[in-house]
């Protein structure tokens, strides 16, 4: 969870530091800090539920013997 957190700290940053060399606000910075944050955990959330409604790819369980 740790290496996961890091990552998506470094990536942000890396995103808010782009937004801020282009525009040279701050702000507008911290604004795709914000939304970078809400926008992917959405998407994210978002991915999941579809791939839980995928079938293909999945092992069936096999039959329970009725005997």
């Amino acid at each position: 969870m740790v290496k996961a957190i890091s990552w998506r700290f470094i990536a942000t940053i890396t995103g808010a530091a782009i937004v801020y060399f282009l525009t040279g606000d701050i702000g507008d910075s911290g604004k795709f800090i914000v939304l970078d944050v809400i926008l992917k955990l959405m998407f994210y959330y978002g991915h999941e539920r579809a791939w839980t409604m995928v079938e293909w790819g999945t092992a069936e369980e096999p039959a329970a013997d009725s005997a």
